[in-house]
């Protein structure tokens, strides 16, 4: 039961760190500041980052979880 909890935490943080890292790589590819889109309350940004989170995720668990 331990393990299991642990395999968790290990796999929900490992999760979170390869999101991050899509974002910043998403972030320098883009030709403009994603943050100051989101600020300017930019949709069209939010759905681009939305969508990019889902499509990391997608990859990502089916990487982790064979």
């Amino acid at each position: 039961m331990l393990m299991d909890v642990l395999s968790i935490v290990v796999y929900f943080a490992l999760g979170m760190l390869l999101c991050l890292v899509g974002y910043k790589m998403f972030d320098v590819i883009t030709p403009f500041d994603l943050q100051k889109e989101l600020d300017d309350h930019n949709l069209g940004a939010g759905f681009a980052i939305a969508g990019m989170f889902i499509g990391i995720a997608i990859i990502i668990g089916g990487v982790i979880l064979p």
